[in-house]
């Protein structure tokens, strides 16, 4: 996962898709939810926006889990893709 806010840089983290309920509800709100991207909470600063296989996704919703960890519930959008 890329940061694309201010400066580029890298972030290690897992990746997966959303759970079925996720993609459901999101869908009724108007969101297209894809992935979930679980990051140490220290190398989180509050973006918005990342970079993953080359595609931009915007952040909804983010939840501080176990282990130090948040996850950032992210999905592909207009006006977050840039001409990807």
């Amino acid at each position: 996962m890329k940061s694309t806010e201010g400066t580029p840089r890298e972030v290690l983290c897992t990746v997966e898709s959303v759970s079925r309920a996720e993609f459901f509800e999101g869908g009724r709100n108007g969101l297209n939810p894809e992935y979930v991207f679980k990051v140490f909470f220290a190398d989180y600063e509050d973006e918005r926006i990342v970079e993953y296989n080359g595609k931009r996704y915007g952040i909804y919703r983010t939840y501080y889990g176990k282990n130090d960890t948040v996850e950032l519930y992210a999905e592909r959008k207009g006006g977050t893709n840039g001409s990807s």
